[in-house]
């Protein structure tokens, strides 16, 4: 391996660490500025409970990572301050359902408002091509981590 792509590494192994670093505080400085007295990690799993194909317990602790014992920790959090709704399935009453509340509407709001202009400003002066090469790109990277997750956590 050369030198440059010894600094390519380097650079682009910074660059993934400094993004996911700053994407983290500068979102949650946006939601304490706006007032939300969430957590990122609590707005994550609004976000998932809203975006989920299915909205079981099993299914959001799956796709957020954590164990239904930690999902239901902070769950219960949500439900206390009046994010979430927890319920039983109809058919199966073994299956615990999330919902969201009215009142985590506008939080979402704020956070996708965020991330759209968060994507505005990453993609503003590329072309079509350069888009595409960045789409497949990170779609690679993405790739990779949800590999190592199912190898890791055996799904």
């Amino acid at each position: 391996m050369g030198q440059q792509e010894l600094n390519t590494r380097h650079t682009l192994n910074e660059l993934l660490v400094g993004l996911f670093n700053y994407i983290l505080y500068i979102e949650e400085r946006n939601l304490k500025e706006s007032g939300v007295d969430l957590s990122m990690n609590d707005v994550h799993i609004l976000e998932n409970i809203q975006k989920a194909s299915d909205n079981s317990m099993s299914h959001i602790a799956a796709r957020i990572m954590v164990t239904q014992g930690t999902l239901t920790t902070n769950v219960a959090k949500l439900i206390k301050k009046g994010y979430v709704e927890r319920y039983r399935d109809d058919k199966d009453k073994r299956v615990v359902r999330l919902r969201l509340t009215d009142k985590a509407l506008p939080i979402l709001d704020i956070h996708e408002a965020f991330h759209a202009n968060m994507i505005d400003k990453a993609i503003g002066d590329l072309g079509l091509d350069e888009n595409i090469v960045l789409n497949e790109t990170l779609e690679r990277i993405l790739a990779y981590f949800r590999d190592e997750y199912r190898i890791k956590a055996k799904i």
